[in-house]
């Protein structure tokens, strides 16, 4: 019987050097941690690149015909081949020539003659940095998935949470918090009803109104989303979109649900989607309702200021009434 093969599973490097000798420096410093790839000359660098697809590639400068910075543009210009991390390794010293590499996308610039324990460690730090982004990309596919889902349980569209998600994201920057925290309730939102997967269908799709037995039913699914979501989650996406799901059914003057809260003790990720989610809801077509005038809808909204929603980003939210309407038009259902 033949033994059994285990699949090796170490990063894939690619070292470009037109000279043998500086590959076989490179081999013994890495070979024991990562599985190698090697060429001496830009163009093969390149093919293997689009072949290989490696995690990293450690890559020289002056080398005949395509030198590395050729080699990086090209990389850096492909779909295919744009993400993966480039250290250009070479015997140019000067600030200039540094700059000139690091704009062109590397993400790092090691001089020659290299030291064994730098260049280990520059490897190690940029595959755990791009190790942090794929966790990071998976977290958001699994919010965005888990937000699809619950948009089968429910009569609205998929356009909904799109646009939604697209006014919050915008309240957000009008309220003075940073693009990235505003990018991450755009890909937080979506969640905000996935509880609506643990209601009935009998309950959820009922086209007239819900008896008092049937609400106590539905008002659980805030609940029901912090739960698949998972609370005291340590990433903070996971975290906006667990509190979003909980707190968006509450109301600025205590009326809300679940936890009856009030004022800012509401998250305010939860009262911005608040807000966001209710014109939506309100200026779209469903199957049990006409979409309000435009005035109508902003009516209501200064209505409820101080009642349903901070009365703090209601001014907001109207001066952005320009930009509400293009996601709207852009996202229609």
């Amino acid at each position: 019987m033949m033994p059994a093969i285990t699949p090796d599973h170490r990063p894939r490097l690619l070292l470009v050097d037109d000279e043998p000798t500086n590959l076989q420096v490179l081999r013994h410093l890495l070979q024991t941690d990562y599985r190698l790839l090697f060429a001496t000359d830009g163009q093969r660098a390149l093919e293997i690149a689009q072949q290989q697809r490696p995690d990293l590639i450690l890559l020289d400068v002056m080398m005949p015909h395509t030198d590395g910075y050729a080699v990086c543009q090209t990389l850096k210009a492909q779909a295919s081949t744009a993400t993966i991390p480039i250290i250009f390794i070479t015997a140019l010293t000067d600030h200039a020539d540094e700059a000139r590499g690091l704009e062109m996308g590397a993400v790092d610039y090691i001089t020659k003659p290299i030291s064994g324990p730098v260049v280990r460690a520059r490897v190690c730090t940029h595959l755990s940095l791009v190790h942090v982004d794929e966790l990071r990309e998976t977290r958001l596919q699994i919010v965005q998935r888990l937000g699809r889902a619950a948009e089968y349980k429910d009569n609205e569209t998929g356009m909904h949470v799109i646009r939604m998600s697209h006014y919050a994201q915008r309240l957000a920057l009008a309220a003075g918090y940073s693009p990235v925290w505003a990018e991450d309730l755009l890909n937080a939102a979506p969640m905000h009803d996935v509880g609506k997967i643990g209601i009935p269908d009998a309950i959820l799709r009922k086209p007239g109104k819900l008896d008092a037995t049937e609400w106590d039913v539905m008002r659980r699914h805030p609940e029901i989303g912090a739960q698949i979501i998972g609370e005291n989650q340590p990433s903070g996406l996971l975290q906006l979109a667990c509190s979003i799901a909980l707190n968006h059914h509450e109301k600025w003057d205590g009326s809300g649900y679940p936890r009856g809260l009030a004022a800012e003790a509401i998250p305010i990720e939860a009262r911005i989607v608040a807000l966001a989610d209710v014109f939506d809801a309100l200026t779209a077509r469903r199957p049990y309702k006409e979409p309000w005038p435009l005035a109508d809808t902003l009516a209501h909204l200064q209505a409820q200021a101080g009642l349903h929603f901070d009365p703090s980003l209601v001014p907001l939210f109207l001066d952005l009434v320009p930009q509400l309407l293009e996601i709207q038009q852009r996202w229609a259902d």
